[in-house]
């Protein structure tokens, strides 16, 4: 099972992280030891101080593709939640100042929380998805799907022409601005409309 990651989808968190706006999405991987399921609780790691929240829409694949067109893209999942693309944002600075890949800023245990799955069936649009991400009760994201710069489609579109894309894989579609600093003893709950799919503690 893959966690195929966009980054920069959103051009407010671009400006914000002061990278320019892409042409094409920007894709990188995260392992399955990076999930953590059941609202489970995420622990501070140690080779960080400053660890970063990102709460992204994420969809499921629910059957095997390759090379899939845009058109046909909603075929190929079913299944929709929030999670949070936990970052190591001082070691991405670091490494991403010195030309080397990041990964270690992203990938590490527990740093893709993800909530609980809904079917898409039960979605007028997905185009026009409102969501939100709370830190002890404080609005700290708000966006809408119609603010991504690369739609689920065309994600799908893009990935599949690199990847073949497996039952169970999942996608995070990138993060709106406004994200920043965790802090132990956080409580983040995340909100797709008015229902809540996420809702954890950081210790």
């Amino acid at each position: 099972m893959k966690i195929i990651c966009i980054g920069l989808n959103y051009r407010k968190h671009a400006m914000e992280m002061a990278w320019p706006v892409p042409d094409e999405p920007v894709v990188f991987l995260k392992p399955d030891s990076s999930i953590l399921k059941n609202n489970k609780p995420f622990f501070l790691p140690d080779f960080s101080a400053n660890i970063h929240y990102e709460v992204e829409v994420v969809i499921k694949i629910s059957k095997l593709g390759k090379g899939i067109s845009a058109k046909f893209a909603p075929r190929y999942f079913d299944e929709i939640t929030l999670g949070i693309d936990i970052t190591a944002r001082d070691l991405q600075s670091r490494l991403a100042a010195a030309g080397l890949p990041w990964e270690l800023s992203k990938c590490f245990d527990g740093a893709a929380p993800l909530g609980r799955f809904i079917p898409v069936t039960g979605l007028k649009n997905m185009s026009d998805l409102d969501f939100r991400l709370e830190i002890n009760n404080k609005v700290v994201q708000k966006s809408n799907t119609s603010d991504m710069i690369f739609g689920f489609n065309e994600i799908v579109e893009y990935v599949s022409k690199f990847f073949t894309l497996k039952t169970g894989d999942l996608i995070f579609t990138g993060t709106p601005p406004g994200v920043g600093q965790l802090n132990r003893n956080d409580n983040l709950v995340a909100y797709l409309g008015n229902e809540p799919l996420l809702d954890f503690l950081i210790k």
